[in-house]
């Protein structure tokens, strides 16, 4: 039997008012005096509120961030992969409730909620691994009797400013490979999103108290920008990680480049999906709409731009424009459904600017565009996925809008193509179709995409958790999750060790005395 909305909330511990900060064992009793209010957009009900954290709660956090690091690196690796082995475990057995409460508060399809869930699980099925595997090199050293190598230590603390689109699983990549790494990680989810925040840490405090483990080791921390900009600006906390907009980004790598601290970013997207003349277009049509329309186009790695070959554009103009057609837009939670609502009515905003700024700059609406209303769009935030004709170089084509808005744009050569595609400011994702290998390779190649994810005959969106994520140019140069991206959670230190009896010096030089 499918729970209320309520029931689920009680279920993974989201109450009516949520504290502002956890320090792993223990919601600490609020101090601050702000609240938010979160809705659901998919019917504009009330979920609940959160407390923002007062000043004096976020140096309770890092202070007791501190006591936990000191522990924390001194256990280890494997054992600190067991502790995300279990938490994993918890996550496996409350994926339909979490995934449901991402769906409810972010408004992201249920299906997509729980493949977010799935991502968390993964990636702590990664870091279990990783937990033997954090690898140095040995080096031979010039000197006789001499030997050298690399190890990695735990950089500390570790700060997560994560965004509403991805309300858990950014976190996850961020936290979990920390954690083996020998950190501790203080999170500041996204104010519009700290429902589903509150229950992941109400699922590691379980595995915590089974393992009388110190608090500090995860915490959270709700507030508003003003904790991110504490965070950046703390000389404890040397590592800052950021998901949001290029322009907070930004702010973020300023703030902690100030101090010579360390920032991931992983920023804006502006993708493009380019389209041969020699692509299988069953594919390329899948491809192009989901990576347009999934998250209502709520992705970073959401396809923007649709770069189609002049010989066959007309064509697969018309079949992206019928599927458009055949769109179901409406409750994300039921499955029948393909497009869920905007994250609020901001956003809605930002899409009619965009299809209103494509239309002056010269482009062509050619469907979709319009804000949905009536039975079952009460909350305000559904739209219909627009798609535009346009050229490269609008302002609007140029910008990342956070919204479902395509843009069509012709092109005569791959060559063309490819530095249309990277003739924006963000490299994010990429991606082309084609059964060419020349024309694939070519893609591939130093020559190609300037993406930090160049993809082909798969769309931009849907990366693996095994693979490094992240982008280039104003999409912040970050790279989270798989591949060797665990070196940013860590300081690596070189080590000489002379097991003989005499001194001998680098580079030969001569020192009597």
């Amino acid at each position: 039997m499918a729970k209320t909305t309520q029931e689920l909330l009680t279920a993974l511990g989201v109450k009516a008012k949520n504290e502002s900060i956890c320090t792993g064992r223990e919601w600490v009793t609020s101090l601050g005096t702000e609240t938010v209010e979160v809705f659901t957009p998919v019917t504009g009900e009330k979920l609940g509120e959160a407390i923002y954290a007062s000043d004096s709660e976020y140096e309770h956090v890092v202070k007791k961030a501190q006591e936990a690091a000191a522990h924390w690196k001194t256990v280890p690796a494997p054992l600190r992969g067991d502790i995300v082995r279990q938490y994993g475990i918890k996550l496996r057995q409350r994926k339909n409730d979490l995934g449901k409460l991402v769906s409810l508060e972010m408004g992201k399809s249920y299906q997509e909620g729980l493949g977010e869930v799935q991502e968390m699980i993964d990636i702590c099925d990664f870091a279990v691994g990783l937990s033997r595997q954090l690898y140095g090199l040995t080096m031979h050293s010039e000197r006789p009797e001499h030997r050298m190598y690399e190890q990695w230590h735990p950089v500390g603390l570790v700060g997560v400013i994560s965004a509403f689109n991805f309300p858990v699983a950014v976190w996850a990549w961020n936290s979990m490979i920390a954690t083996v790494c020998g950190d501790v990680t203080i999170w500041k989810p996204s104010e519009k999103t700290p429902l589903t925040a509150v229950a992941c840490h109400n699922l590691l405090q379980e595995v915590i108290i089974e393992n009388d483990l110190p608090e500090g080791l995860f915490n959270l921390v709700i507030g508003d920008y003003k904790i991110g900009e504490a965070m950046a600006k703390d000389k404890r906390v040397p590592l800052i990680s950021a998901t949001g907009s290029t322009r907070m980004g930004r702010r973020v790598s300023q703030v902690v480049g100030a101090r010579l601290g360390t920032s991931l970013l992983e920023l804006g997207g502006n993708n493009a999906m380019i389209i041969s003349e020699k692509a299988n277009f069953e594919n390329a049509l899948v491809a192009a709409v989901f990576g347009a329309v999934g998250t209502a186009g709520q992705r970073c790695t959401s396809t923007r731009r649709v770069l189609i070959q002049e010989s066959v554009f007309e064509d697969f103009k018309k079949k992206m424009v019928n599927a458009y057609g055949q769109l179901r837009i409406g409750d994300p939670l039921d499955e029948n459904n393909h497009v869920g609502p905007l994250i609020d009515k901001a956003a809605v905003a930002s899409f009619e600017n965009a299809v209103k700024a494509v239309e002056d700059q010269g482009g062509r609406v050619l469907t979709g565009g319009e804000v949905l209303t009536g039975k079952g769009y009460e909350s305000g935030c559904y739209v219909r996925p627009c798609i535009a004709e346009a050229c490269n170089h609008f302002e609007i084509v140029q910008e990342e809008t956070f919204a479902p808005i395509v843009y069509l744009i012709p092109f005569k050569t791959i060559d063309e193509a490819i530095i249309m595609q990277n003739d924006v400011k963000q490299g994010l994702s990429s991606a082309i179709f084609t059964d060419s290998l020349q024309e694939a390779e070519r893609f591939l190649s130093a020559a190609g995409s300037d993406c930090g994810i160049a993809n082909v005959n798969i769309g931009t969106s849907g990366a693996e958790i095994g693979g490094a994520f992240g982008g280039e140019k104003e999409t912040g140069g970050g790279r989270e999750s798989g591949s060797d991206a665990w070196k940013v959670y860590m300081r690596r230190q070189t080590n000489t060790i002379n097991y003989g009896k005499g001194l001998p010096l680098a580079q030969g030089i001569k020192f009597d005395l």
